[in-house]
């Protein structure tokens, strides 16, 4: 799936103008907006929002994440992504590097004000991540040339109504962009599995904590029914719930 915040400087959708990135970011300032933070290409993320916003110092203060090693492999990030649903509009931005600070003797992470931010009114962009605690998986049942099947079960790291972000930690699965695979069965909360067509959009090789590396790969859902495009983005919905109850103390 592709970051829709590498959209071309004249799409339509692209905002540059200050005064009106300004006015959209007190907006979700004064609404107490949550935004996701991604770093790693999105392969982390945290949920966070908009303490202050200072155009003097061209800055943004934001929520610190819940742990030092966190915030530490945020401040050494080269890109950070942010992503926000906002008035059922989609809203994207990034900034080069973020620092520590403190805002009101709490924690806090300052960034640049965007230059420009994208806005798309279109809930299917919205990537959201998947619980790490209880993996979710996403398996892939391949014919092979002899008419035989082979089974490879992946981990579903992020969704959205457009489709998933995966990990394959054996590093079966092929890596050529492009492929249609049409057997493939997506775990939902509950024990709910939607049978689904992927083409994959992109893989990256990812080398984990442990040393140990694993292909990543972005997936685009093809032909959804309407029955599991429903199914998706009830279990899109229930994510954020939790997520949001999550950064407000709530559970």
């Amino acid at each position: 799936m592709a970051n829709n915040d590498e959209i071309d400087d004249d799409s339509p959708y692209r905002v540059h103008s200050r005064r009106e990135i300004i006015s959209l970011l007190n907006n979700m300032l004064e609404k107490n907006q949550l935004l996701s933070l991604l770093i790693k290409g999105g392969d982390e993320s945290i949920i966070t929002s908009i303490l202050e916003i200072d155009e003097a110092a061209n800055a943004l203060i934001i929520d610190a994440a819940p742990s030092a090693s966190l915030n530490e492999n945020i401040v050494t990030s080269n890109r950070i992504g942010f992503e926000a649903l906002y008035n059922n509009i989609r809203i994207t931005f990034t900034a080069d590097k973020a620092y520590k600070v403190e805002y009101q003797n709490r924690p806090a992470l300052k960034v640049g004000i965007p230059a420009s931010l994208v806005r798309l009114q279109r809930r299917e962009y919205f990537r959201i991540a998947t619980p790490i605690a209880k993996p979710l998986r996403c398996t892939f049942r391949i014919t092979q040339p002899d008419g035989s099947f082979i089974t490879i079960i992946t981990l579903l790291n992020n969704i959205s109504g457009g489709g998933v972000g995966i990990t394959d930690e054996k590093k079966i699965l092929p890596t050529t962009t492009g492929v249609i695979y049409e057997d493939c069965q997506l775990e939902l909360a509950d024990n709910t599995l939607v049978s689904v067509k992927l083409q994959i959009r992109d893989c990256k090789e990812f080398k984990m904590a442990t040393g140990k590396t694993v292909n990543r790969f972005g997936c685009e859902f093809i032909n959804l029914s309407r029955a599991v495009e429903a199914a998706v983005q009830r279990f899109i919905t229930k994510l954020e719930r939790e997520q949001n109850a999550k950064a407000s103390g709530m559970m």
